[in-house]
């Protein structure tokens, strides 16, 4: 990124952004969309965190539990300190909506990426996970020149596999019963099935021909 578009994109950041934020420029990318900033996560965050992660419908298909006050604390700390987990806010009031995970897989010569997200429910409906991913999408494979993104979902949370289709991805697999998160209440196992979605980096250059 040129110096003067990352002052394009400074100049449009909201004061109220604390600077912490601004140096983690360093080791990663602000973003813009039309309607978002996605930038890296700030130890600020923590009370948006927790006004979705709190949620039993958030986090039904995750792989945790709900979150209480304490956890989303020490939760925004940890994620300010990572690289892979963006934090989806609202350009002009800097509010946190949600989150995206984008991270490269091993073995990193295989140049592929795997993209996840959570947002909070006030916030369904209005086009802003798509809007995010997609935007993240365009950074993998043209900034980070990323060969294949991958995504991962229970076949019961149809809003998110029908996200992946927005994107253009392509379902690849079906694997059945092959993980588990959490337990019963006789601390047996309850196992899940998971779609697999793939997108290629010629795939999605492609489709803007």
């Amino acid at each position: 990124m040129e110096r003067k578009e990352f002052n394009n994109i400074f100049n449009e950041i909201p004061l109220q952004i604390p600077w912490i934020i601004i140096a983690a420029y360093s080791i990663m990318n602000i973003l813009k969309t039309e309607r978002l900033i996605l930038r890296a996560f700030s130890c600020d965050d923590w009370k948006d965190l927790y006004e979705y992660l709190s949620q039993e419908s958030v986090v039904k298909y995750e792989p945790y539990d709900i979150y209480t006050k304490d956890a989303c604390k020490k939760e925004a700390e940890k994620r300010s300190k990572q690289d892979f987990f963006w934090a989806v806010c609202l350009k002009g009031s800097n509010k946190l909506i949600g989150n995206v995970y984008f991270k490269q897989q091993e073995p990193e010569e295989f140049l592929t990426w795997e993209i996840g997200y959570v947002f909070n429910p006030l916030y369904f409906g209005k086009g802003y996970a798509t809007e995010s991913c997609r935007e993240l999408l365009r950074y993998g494979f043209q900034q980070l020149k990323a060969r294949r993104i991958v995504a991962m979902c229970n076949p019961k949370n149809v809003p998110s596999w029908k996200l992946l289709e927005r994107l253009n991805m392509r379902r690849e697999g079906h694997l059945r019963k092959n993980i588990f998160f959490k337990s019963d209440k006789n601390g047996k196992p309850i196992w899940n099935d998971t779609y697999e979605y793939a997108i290629l980096a010629d795939e999605w250059f492609n489709s803007f021909e």
